[in-house]
């Protein structure tokens, strides 16, 4: 028996009293039991969600995609089951639709969608921007197929949400270092700037790499940097980019620096100022 384990079993197989099962353990799904003061995480939940099921479901979405090694993942979110099931417990969702045998995969006993499928369901079932970060963190841990993506489209044309996978489809970039780079991106994009480019490597007039910008647009030299908590409580990183930016300054680099709390039309205001003023002709 494991740290995760269904109730019913553990009893039946005479690992565990019911007394015992109350006393020591604490439910995460109906009849899924893990040791009380342990805080679950997406993949203990997402095991959980499994063995509720009777290993039966084919676990896909965001959760799947955690199994193929994306991050940025919290472990709170509703763990997605491919199942016929009507009214599954709080925390995991079940979708009654069809999939292919290439669609699925095995990741030790349990059945989970292949990055492509993954990539088709996280497209067509979040909301716009929260798919093209779940896309992108996919991309980036286990690269997928666009064109395998699109096979499945015209396998499945009357899906829902095809059309917004369509259109996520070309903007996914596995080069995103997080979400909120992701947000940063789709915010250029919708504003009308060129797709920027990511992970642009700078390196000075010896040939020395200087710096990795988020992203931006090398034509112009123009780029955006999204500084997370760790520029502001990793002391180290504070003092390298404490040096680092007057060097981009004299290489002719024009960084917009972003954090949390600046405002959207800030940010492109800035943006676009520093792309008109490098011949940008929006």
């Amino acid at each position: 028996m494991g740290d995760i384990f269904r109730g019913t079993e553990a009893i039946a197989g005479g690992d565990l009293t019911e007394y015992a099962l109350r006393r020591w353990y604490q439910p995460i799904f109906r009849d899924v039991y893990v040791p009380k003061r342990h805080a679950a995480t997406v993949l203990d939940r997402t095991h959980g969600a499994w063995l509720w099921s009777r290993r039966r479901a084919v676990i896909t979405g965001v959760a799947a995609s955690t199994l193929h090694g994306a991050e940025w993942v919290d472990d709170d979110v509703p763990i997605e089951l491919l199942l016929n099931y009507t009214h599954p417990p709080r925390g995991i969702v079940a979708r009654n639709e069809t999939t292919a045998d290439d669609e699925t995969m095995r990741i030790g006993k349990r059945a989970v969608t292949t990055p492509a499928r993954t990539a088709f369901d996280l497209g067509r079932h979040l909301e716009r921007g929260q798919a093209l970060a779940r896309l992108d963190a996919l991309m980036r841990a286990r690269p997928f197929s666009v064109e395998d993506v699109m096979l499945l489209d015209k396998r499945y044309p009357g899906a829902r949400g095809v059309r917004r996978l369509r259109e996520l489809l070309p903007l996914v970039d596995g080069g995103a270092m997080s979400p909120r780079e992701t947000r940063l991106r789709l915010l250029f994009i919708d504003a009308g700037f060129p797709t920027p480019t990511t992970q642009i490597p700078v390196v000075d007039e010896r040939g020395r790499h200087v710096r990795t910008l988020d992203m931006g647009w090398e034509e112009f030299k123009v780029a955006a940097e999204y500084d997370g908590d760790q520029h502001r409580t990793d002391r180290v990183q504070y003092v390298k980019d404490l040096r680092v930016w007057p060097i981009l300054q004299r290489l002719g680099w024009d960084v917009t620096r972003v954090i949390k709390e600046d405002r959207d039309g800030d940010v492109i205001a800035r943006t676009r100022s520093a792309m008109v003023a490098r011949g940008w002709k929006p």
